[in-house]
Protein backbone atom coordinates (compact mmCIF):
# COMPACT_ATOMS: atom_id res chain seq x y z
CA UNK A 1 0.00 0.00 0.00
CA UNK A 2 1.44 3.42 -0.93
CA UNK A 3 2.30 5.86 1.67
CA UNK A 4 -0.36 9.00 2.57
CA UNK A 5 1.88 11.92 1.70
CA UNK A 6 0.68 15.06 2.55
CA UNK A 7 1.69 19.08 2.76
CA UNK A 8 1.44 19.63 6.58
CA UNK A 9 2.67 22.10 8.97
CA UNK A 10 5.31 21.40 11.87
CA UNK A 11 2.46 22.16 14.56
CA UNK A 12 0.24 20.17 13.17
CA UNK A 13 2.61 17.13 11.81
CA UNK A 14 2.83 16.90 15.79
CA UNK A 15 -0.46 17.15 16.72
CA UNK A 16 -0.43 13.53 13.70
CA UNK A 17 2.16 12.08 15.56
CA UNK A 18 0.76 12.17 18.64
CA UNK A 19 -3.03 10.97 17.58
CA UNK A 20 -0.59 7.87 16.17
CA UNK A 21 1.20 7.27 19.15
CA UNK A 22 -2.25 7.03 21.15
CA UNK A 23 -2.76 10.01 22.72
CA UNK A 24 -6.63 10.91 23.69
CA UNK A 25 -6.29 14.08 26.00
CA UNK A 26 -4.72 17.66 25.12
CA UNK A 27 -4.84 20.29 27.68
CA UNK A 28 -3.42 23.26 26.96
CA UNK A 29 -3.47 27.32 26.46
CA UNK A 30 -3.12 29.45 23.10
CA UNK A 31 0.58 31.02 22.93
CA UNK A 32 2.23 31.57 20.07
CA UNK A 33 3.48 29.96 17.47
CA UNK A 34 2.60 26.72 18.92
CA UNK A 35 -1.37 27.46 18.74
CA UNK A 36 -1.45 25.42 15.62
CA UNK A 37 -0.81 22.37 17.76
CA UNK A 38 -3.73 22.83 19.91
CA UNK A 39 -6.05 24.05 16.99
CA UNK A 40 -5.46 20.53 15.15
CA UNK A 41 -6.23 18.53 18.24
CA UNK A 42 -9.37 20.16 19.15
CA UNK A 43 -10.81 19.29 15.40
CA UNK A 44 -9.07 15.80 15.36
CA UNK A 45 -9.38 14.02 19.17
CA UNK A 46 -13.06 14.24 18.58
CA UNK A 47 -12.56 12.34 15.62
CA UNK A 48 -11.16 9.20 17.11
CA UNK A 49 -12.76 9.12 20.65
CA UNK A 50 -10.66 11.91 22.43
CA UNK A 51 -11.13 14.85 24.29
CA UNK A 52 -9.60 18.58 23.63
CA UNK A 53 -9.86 21.20 26.29
CA UNK A 54 -8.72 24.69 26.94
CA UNK A 55 -7.55 25.14 30.23
CA UNK A 56 -7.97 29.08 32.41
CA UNK A 57 -3.90 29.49 31.62
CA UNK A 58 -0.68 27.19 31.54
CA UNK A 59 -0.55 26.21 34.99
CA UNK A 60 -4.04 24.59 34.90
CA UNK A 61 -3.15 22.82 31.19
CA UNK A 62 -0.14 21.33 32.48
CA UNK A 63 -1.97 19.75 35.75
CA UNK A 64 -5.03 18.54 33.12
CA UNK A 65 -2.45 16.34 30.96
CA UNK A 66 -0.94 14.90 34.74
CA UNK A 67 -4.64 14.06 35.58
CA UNK A 68 -5.30 12.77 32.19
CA UNK A 69 -1.96 10.39 32.78
CA UNK A 70 -3.16 9.87 35.89
CA UNK A 71 -6.46 8.28 34.87
CA UNK A 72 -4.46 6.56 32.25
CA UNK A 73 -4.84 8.15 29.20
CA UNK A 74 -1.84 9.29 26.97
CA UNK A 75 -1.73 12.95 27.18
CA UNK A 76 0.02 15.40 25.52
CA UNK A 77 -0.05 19.79 26.16
CA UNK A 78 1.69 22.45 24.21
CA UNK A 79 3.58 25.69 24.21
CA UNK A 80 5.94 28.48 24.01
CA UNK A 81 8.53 29.64 26.37
CA UNK A 82 6.51 31.86 28.56
CA UNK A 83 4.30 29.05 28.85
CA UNK A 84 6.65 26.68 29.34
CA UNK A 85 8.14 28.84 32.43
CA UNK A 86 4.73 28.61 33.86
CA UNK A 87 4.28 24.60 33.36
CA UNK A 88 7.75 24.35 35.61
CA UNK A 89 6.19 23.74 38.79
CA UNK A 90 3.87 20.88 38.30
CA UNK A 91 6.33 19.56 35.57
CA UNK A 92 8.42 18.81 38.67
CA UNK A 93 5.66 17.36 40.15
CA UNK A 94 5.33 14.67 37.20
CA UNK A 95 9.12 13.79 37.37
CA UNK A 96 9.14 13.50 41.28
CA UNK A 97 5.59 11.03 40.74
CA UNK A 98 6.82 9.04 37.63
CA UNK A 99 3.62 10.33 35.55
CA UNK A 100 4.50 10.06 31.89
CA UNK A 101 3.45 13.17 29.57
CA UNK A 102 4.58 15.19 26.65
CA UNK A 103 4.96 18.69 26.56
CA UNK A 104 5.76 20.22 23.42
CA UNK A 105 8.03 23.50 23.59
CA UNK A 106 7.72 25.59 20.35
CA UNK A 107 11.02 28.19 21.32
CA UNK A 108 10.24 31.58 20.53
CA UNK A 109 12.32 34.47 21.65
CA UNK A 110 12.71 35.41 25.38
CA UNK A 111 13.08 35.88 27.98
CA UNK A 112 9.21 37.02 29.37
CA UNK A 113 7.10 37.73 27.06
CA UNK A 114 9.69 38.23 24.72
CA UNK A 115 9.47 38.15 20.74
CA UNK A 116 5.94 36.10 20.07
CA UNK A 117 6.82 35.61 16.72
CA UNK A 118 10.03 35.22 16.99
CA UNK A 119 11.84 32.07 16.76
CA UNK A 120 14.74 31.02 19.08
CA UNK A 121 16.38 28.12 20.77
CA UNK A 122 17.13 29.35 24.25
CA UNK A 123 14.87 26.70 26.19
CA UNK A 124 17.77 24.69 26.22
CA UNK A 125 18.76 24.92 29.66
CA UNK A 126 15.50 25.47 30.52
CA UNK A 127 14.05 21.70 29.34
CA UNK A 128 16.76 20.52 31.44
CA UNK A 129 16.81 22.69 34.81
CA UNK A 130 13.92 25.06 34.21
CA UNK A 131 12.57 23.14 37.49
CA UNK A 132 13.90 23.31 41.13
CA UNK A 133 15.73 20.04 42.33
CA UNK A 134 17.52 17.30 40.93
CA UNK A 135 15.54 15.24 38.62
CA UNK A 136 15.28 12.93 35.50
CA UNK A 137 14.56 14.73 32.01
CA UNK A 138 14.15 13.81 28.34
CA UNK A 139 14.24 16.51 25.73
CA UNK A 140 13.72 15.68 22.05
CA UNK A 141 15.07 17.87 19.02
CA UNK A 142 13.20 17.36 15.79
CA UNK A 143 14.92 19.44 12.39
CA UNK A 144 12.11 18.74 10.08
CA UNK A 145 8.17 18.25 9.68
CA UNK A 146 8.79 14.84 9.27
CA UNK A 147 10.95 14.64 12.26
CA UNK A 148 8.06 16.46 14.28
CA UNK A 149 5.70 13.47 13.76
CA UNK A 150 8.27 10.84 14.10
CA UNK A 151 9.95 11.83 16.88
CA UNK A 152 6.48 13.23 18.66
CA UNK A 153 5.62 9.48 18.60
CA UNK A 154 9.14 8.92 19.59
CA UNK A 155 8.38 11.24 23.12
CA UNK A 156 5.61 9.04 23.47
CA UNK A 157 6.94 6.08 23.79
CA UNK A 158 9.95 6.97 25.92
CA UNK A 159 7.34 8.86 28.17
CA UNK A 160 5.58 5.63 28.76
CA UNK A 161 8.43 3.11 28.76
CA UNK A 162 10.82 5.38 31.06
CA UNK A 163 7.68 7.03 33.10
CA UNK A 164 8.32 10.45 33.14
CA UNK A 165 7.88 13.95 31.63
CA UNK A 166 9.15 14.57 27.74
CA UNK A 167 9.73 17.27 26.12
CA UNK A 168 9.60 17.82 22.24
CA UNK A 169 12.39 21.05 21.77
CA UNK A 170 10.84 22.91 18.32
CA UNK A 171 10.94 26.46 17.23
CA UNK A 172 8.69 28.88 15.30
CA UNK A 173 10.47 28.52 11.89
CA UNK A 174 9.95 24.52 11.98
CA UNK A 175 7.13 24.57 13.81
CA UNK A 176 5.13 26.85 10.95
CA UNK A 177 6.89 25.92 8.08
CA UNK A 178 5.45 23.67 5.44
CA UNK A 179 6.78 20.28 3.86
CA UNK A 180 5.58 17.37 2.64
CA UNK A 181 5.52 14.55 4.57
CA UNK A 182 4.74 10.72 4.75
CA UNK A 183 2.03 9.45 6.73
CA UNK A 184 3.25 6.08 7.87
CA UNK A 185 0.61 3.04 7.94
CA UNK A 186 -0.47 1.97 11.50
CA UNK A 187 1.85 -0.40 12.81
CA UNK A 188 4.55 0.67 10.75
CA UNK A 189 6.32 3.00 13.70
CA UNK A 190 6.83 1.25 17.46
CA UNK A 191 3.64 2.18 19.60
CA UNK A 192 4.73 1.48 23.70
CA UNK A 193 1.57 0.66 25.14
CA UNK A 194 1.50 1.53 29.04
CA UNK A 195 2.37 -2.01 30.89
CA UNK A 196 -0.42 -2.54 33.48
CA UNK A 197 0.45 -4.05 37.13
CA UNK A 198 0.09 -7.50 37.66
CA UNK A 199 0.31 -8.07 41.13
CA UNK A 200 -2.64 -8.13 43.63
CA UNK A 201 -4.26 -4.72 44.18
CA UNK A 202 -2.79 -5.17 47.87
CA UNK A 203 0.46 -6.04 46.97
CA UNK A 204 1.28 -2.94 44.84
CA UNK A 205 3.82 -0.38 45.44
CA UNK A 206 3.93 2.28 42.76
CA UNK A 207 7.22 3.68 43.71
CA UNK A 208 8.66 0.47 45.03
CA UNK A 209 12.01 1.95 45.90
CA UNK A 210 14.10 -1.19 45.40
CA UNK A 211 12.90 -1.37 41.51
CA UNK A 212 13.96 0.32 38.52
CA UNK A 213 10.38 0.32 36.93
CA UNK A 214 6.66 0.14 38.53
CA UNK A 215 4.05 -0.46 36.27
CA UNK A 216 2.00 2.74 35.98
CA UNK A 217 -2.07 1.83 37.49
CA UNK A 218 -4.32 4.24 36.45
CA UNK A 219 -6.67 5.75 39.56
CA UNK A 220 -9.96 3.81 39.05
CA UNK A 221 -8.64 0.41 37.77
CA UNK A 222 -8.43 -1.36 41.66
CA UNK A 223 -5.23 -0.14 42.40
CA UNK A 224 -5.38 2.43 45.15
CA UNK A 225 -2.28 4.20 46.20
CA UNK A 226 -1.68 7.80 47.12
CA UNK A 227 0.43 10.40 45.24
CA UNK A 228 2.24 13.44 46.76
CA UNK A 229 4.72 16.43 45.18
CA UNK A 230 6.63 15.56 48.79
CA UNK A 231 9.19 12.94 48.58
CA UNK A 232 7.66 9.38 49.40
CA UNK A 233 7.86 5.89 50.37
CA UNK A 234 7.79 2.83 47.92
CA UNK A 235 3.85 3.43 48.71
CA UNK A 236 3.44 7.12 47.77
CA UNK A 237 3.25 8.32 51.45
CA UNK A 238 5.51 11.28 52.53
CA UNK A 239 8.53 10.31 54.18
CA UNK A 240 11.22 13.09 55.40
CA UNK A 241 13.95 10.03 55.52
CA UNK A 242 16.82 11.26 54.09
CA UNK A 243 18.27 8.06 53.31
CA UNK A 244 14.99 7.44 50.99
CA UNK A 245 15.06 11.01 49.55
CA UNK A 246 18.57 10.20 47.91
CA UNK A 247 17.55 6.67 47.31
CA UNK A 248 14.82 7.60 45.23
CA UNK A 249 16.46 10.86 43.55
CA UNK A 250 19.25 8.64 42.19
CA UNK A 251 17.03 5.64 41.47
CA UNK A 252 15.07 8.17 38.75
CA UNK A 253 17.80 9.83 37.51
CA UNK A 254 19.53 6.62 36.81
CA UNK A 255 17.21 5.15 35.29
CA UNK A 256 17.66 7.81 32.19
CA UNK A 257 21.29 7.81 32.73
CA UNK A 258 22.29 4.21 32.37
CA UNK A 259 19.48 3.49 29.14
CA UNK A 260 21.48 6.06 27.49
CA UNK A 261 22.09 3.68 24.47
CA UNK A 262 18.23 3.35 23.87
CA UNK A 263 17.09 6.93 24.84
CA UNK A 264 19.62 9.30 22.79
CA UNK A 265 19.84 9.62 18.97
CA UNK A 266 22.48 11.72 16.86
CA UNK A 267 22.35 11.96 12.96
CA UNK A 268 26.04 11.83 11.96
CA UNK A 269 27.02 13.36 8.80
CA UNK A 270 30.20 13.67 7.07
CA UNK A 271 31.72 12.46 10.32
CA UNK A 272 34.62 9.72 9.27
CA UNK A 273 37.53 11.59 8.23
CA UNK A 274 36.40 14.89 9.80
CA UNK A 275 38.54 17.17 10.96
CA UNK A 276 36.18 20.41 12.12
CA UNK A 277 32.59 19.85 13.68
CA UNK A 278 29.47 21.60 13.59
CA UNK A 279 27.43 20.51 16.79
CA UNK A 280 23.88 21.68 15.55
CA UNK A 281 19.89 20.99 16.60
CA UNK A 282 16.55 21.96 15.00
CA UNK A 283 16.80 24.81 12.29
CA UNK A 284 20.09 25.32 12.69
CA UNK A 285 20.98 21.98 11.70
CA UNK A 286 19.29 22.62 8.77
CA UNK A 287 21.71 25.50 7.58
CA UNK A 288 24.84 23.24 9.11
CA UNK A 289 24.34 20.61 6.99
CA UNK A 290 24.84 22.69 3.70
CA UNK A 291 27.52 24.68 5.25
CA UNK A 292 29.22 21.32 5.75
CA UNK A 293 28.32 20.27 2.23
CA UNK A 294 29.79 23.74 0.71
CA UNK A 295 32.91 23.16 3.31
CA UNK A 296 33.30 19.35 1.25
CA UNK A 297 32.64 20.78 -1.86
CA UNK A 298 35.93 23.33 -0.79
CA UNK A 299 38.11 20.73 -0.06
CA UNK A 300 37.79 21.54 3.87
CA UNK A 301 36.98 17.92 5.72
CA UNK A 302 33.71 19.07 7.63
CA UNK A 303 31.22 17.00 9.52
CA UNK A 304 27.71 17.47 11.60
CA UNK A 305 27.10 16.00 15.00
CA UNK A 306 23.29 16.49 14.75
CA UNK A 307 21.52 15.33 18.13
CA UNK A 308 17.55 14.35 18.15
CA UNK A 309 17.60 13.80 21.88
CA UNK A 310 19.52 16.89 23.75
CA UNK A 311 18.28 15.83 27.31
CA UNK A 312 20.15 12.95 28.30
CA UNK A 313 23.02 15.44 26.31
CA UNK A 314 24.46 13.05 23.74
CA UNK A 315 27.59 13.14 25.28
CA UNK A 316 29.42 9.59 24.33
CA UNK A 317 28.58 10.28 20.56
CA UNK A 318 30.43 13.59 21.03
CA UNK A 319 33.46 11.96 23.20
CA UNK A 320 33.70 9.11 20.99
CA UNK A 321 34.24 11.55 18.00
CA UNK A 322 37.01 13.15 19.88
CA UNK A 323 38.32 10.28 20.77
CA UNK A 324 38.82 8.79 17.11
CA UNK A 325 39.21 11.63 14.83
CA UNK A 326 41.91 14.54 15.03
CA UNK A 327 39.46 17.46 15.65
CA UNK A 328 40.99 20.64 14.92
CA UNK A 329 37.32 22.28 16.09
CA UNK A 330 33.98 22.43 16.88
CA UNK A 331 31.33 25.31 15.85
CA UNK A 332 28.04 25.07 17.90
CA UNK A 333 25.34 27.56 16.03
CA UNK A 334 22.57 27.83 18.15
CA UNK A 335 19.67 30.65 17.84
CA UNK A 336 20.44 32.05 21.66
CA UNK A 337 23.47 33.33 23.23
CA UNK A 338 25.46 30.31 24.01
CA UNK A 339 23.38 27.16 26.07
CA UNK A 340 24.86 23.91 24.25
CA UNK A 341 28.25 25.46 23.40
CA UNK A 342 28.69 25.22 27.14
CA UNK A 343 27.74 21.82 27.10
CA UNK A 344 29.87 21.20 24.21
CA UNK A 345 33.14 22.62 25.82
CA UNK A 346 32.35 20.93 29.02
CA UNK A 347 32.71 17.31 27.09
CA UNK A 348 35.67 18.53 24.54
CA UNK A 349 37.56 19.28 27.71
CA UNK A 350 40.20 21.50 26.16
CA UNK A 351 41.19 18.92 23.51
CA UNK A 352 39.90 20.83 20.48
CA UNK A 353 38.70 25.02 20.43
CA UNK A 354 34.85 25.48 20.65
CA UNK A 355 33.52 28.08 19.28
CA UNK A 356 29.77 29.30 19.11
CA UNK A 357 27.92 30.95 16.52
CA UNK A 358 24.77 32.71 18.02
CA UNK A 359 22.22 34.84 16.54
CA UNK A 360 18.45 36.15 18.26
CA UNK A 361 17.71 37.91 15.09
CA UNK A 362 14.50 36.66 13.30
CA UNK A 363 16.18 34.79 10.49
CA UNK A 364 17.62 31.06 10.99
CA UNK A 365 21.39 31.15 10.69
CA UNK A 366 22.71 31.06 7.28
CA UNK A 367 25.21 28.35 5.68
CA UNK A 368 27.84 30.85 4.71
CA UNK A 369 28.02 31.99 8.47
CA UNK A 370 28.96 28.57 9.53
CA UNK A 371 30.94 28.07 6.74
CA UNK A 372 32.89 31.45 7.54
CA UNK A 373 33.19 29.79 11.04
CA UNK A 374 34.10 26.55 10.02
CA UNK A 375 37.25 27.97 7.86
CA UNK A 376 38.42 29.49 10.74
CA UNK A 377 39.91 26.18 11.82
CA UNK A 378 41.45 25.42 8.29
Amino acid sequence: MAKKVEFMMGNHAVAEGALYAGCRFFGGYPITPSSEVAERMAERLPQVGGRFIQMEDEIAAMASVIGASIGGVKALTATSGPGLSLKQENLGYAMLCEIPVVVVDVMRGGPSTGMPTGPSQSDIMCAKWGTHGDHPVIAVTPASVQEQFEETVRAFNLAEKYRCPVLVLTDAIIGQMMEQIEIPEPGELEVIERPKPTCKPEEYLPFDLDKDFVPFAPFGSGYRYHITGLHHNSDGFPTNDPVLHTKNTKRLIERINKNYDDIVKVEEFMIDDAEVLVFAIGVSARSAKHAVVEARNAGIKAGLIRPLTIWPFPEKHLDKILSKNKIKGIVVPEMNLGQMTLEVQRVARGRCEVEGLYSLMLDPILPAEILEKIRRFV
